[in-house]
């Protein structure tokens, strides 16, 4: 674990703006978190904002109020936020520079690079604190082409994909992961976004931050460099965006290059458009119509995986029977289910063998 830190919601942290805080809050293996700072929602239980089994972590109204309040020492203040983007409000600087003053290296995962920020780099410097610009391109002399050594990998490999972007693909991916390793699988997760990496996988790359040429090989070599350093028993890939999302269609990648072995779909029904396509609405095409597609690049749907976000609990149940008897697979919601059936179903599918706790 690299140290303590604190998360900036900023009044957003109900909203999908705080998707990495939300990631985050519900577990990460690089941080401890130990407040979250939300003017809006100061005081207020974490279970009832987002649902789920959520730890209780206190949120502040201010930079000030945690700093007064929480007694360990604070290393890193995290910027929980994603936008449309990637830019920094003008609001949330003098927040960074308080915090650079307070003693805090920053983690950042937006496109916009705090170390490209002369004020904010300069004062880092003279506070003698790190600036991590999660999302700062590696160098072409540091990436990967396609080799074809995907093959080699005889893991079972499990794409979590979804219809839309911003509604859990990562939250499910993990939460696969974790219980695979509760039961006794040598399980890991490629990440492929900023928050993936702030939650301590080890193997991955981001996704949005790789030259095009490259995003291919390098996770190629991702997979393959977790096959042959974890031997996994199990390989779960977490998602981005969707096939048909216009504005960034992701998803051919995970099937074709990373040779996907089985898919395992997020879908939002409550969603009838998708995401930031507000101003010009694009509809989201059936989920049936995902999984055909889907077959086209001759990857099975195993399950579906639903964000219940915006249903009441009938509407849920009915959606949640309806899927199932029409496309004959499982279908669960991860957070109020959980995932520990969808494990049973892929240990009985690649006869994987449980063994000892693996954490």
């Amino acid at each position: 674990m690299d140290g303590n830190a604190i998360i900036l919601t900023y009044g957003l942290l109900n909203l999908d703006f705080a998707k990495t805080a939300h990631g985050l809050i519900r577990g990460t293996e690089r941080y401890n978190i130990l407040g979250i700072i939300d003017h809006k929602f100061a005081g207020l239980e974490l279970r009832d904002l987002l649902g789920g089994e959520t730890p209780s972590i206190p949120i502040y109204d201010s930079l000030g109020s945690a700093l007064n309040q929480i007694e360990e020492r604070i290393d890193y203040f995290i910027i929980g936020l994603s936008f449309a983007g990637g830019k920094l409000p003008k609001e949330v600087i003098p927040l960074i520079k308080a915090a650079i003053q307070s003693g805090m290296s920053v983690v950042n995962g937006q496109h916009q690079f705090l170390c490209d920020m002369p004020e904010i780099a300069d004062l880092a410097k003279d506070c003698e604190v790190s600036l991590i610009d999660v999302r700062k391109p590696k160098p072409k002399s540091a990436l990967h082409y396609w080799t074809g050594k995907i093959q080699q990998v005889k893991t079972p490999k499990i794409a979590v994909l979804g219809t839309d972007s911003a509604i859990g693909k990562r939250t499910t991916c993990t939460l696969l992961n974790e219980s695979a390793r509760m039961v006794g699988l040598r399980s890991e997760m490629i990440y492929t976004g900023q928050t993936g990496w702030m939650l301590g996988n080890r193997y991955g790359f981001i996704l949005d931050a790789t030259v095009n040429d490259f995003i291919t090989g390098e996770l190629e070599h991702a997979l393959v460099t977790c096959a042959r350093e974890a031997a996994p028993q199990l390989i779960f890939i977490e998602g981005q965006s969707s096939l048909r999302n216009p504005i960034g269609p992701c998803g051919g990648e995970f099937l074709i290059s990373g040779q996907a072995n089985g898919v395992i779909l997020q879908h939002k029904p409550s969603r009838e458009y998708y995401h930031n396509t507000e101003e010009m609405p694009v509809m989201i095409p059936s989920l049936q119509s995902e999984v055909a597609l889907i077959k086209m690049f001759g990857v099975e749907t195993l399950a579906i995986a639903l964000n219940g976000e915006g249903l009441s609990k009938a509407q849920a149940m009915r959606y949640k029977k309806e899927y199932t008897e029409e496309l004959g697979i499982p279908v669960v919601f991860p957070l109020e289910e959980g995932v520990d059936s969808l494990i049973d179903m892929l240990c009985l599918k690649y006869r994987l063998k449980v063994e000892k706790e693996f954490v």
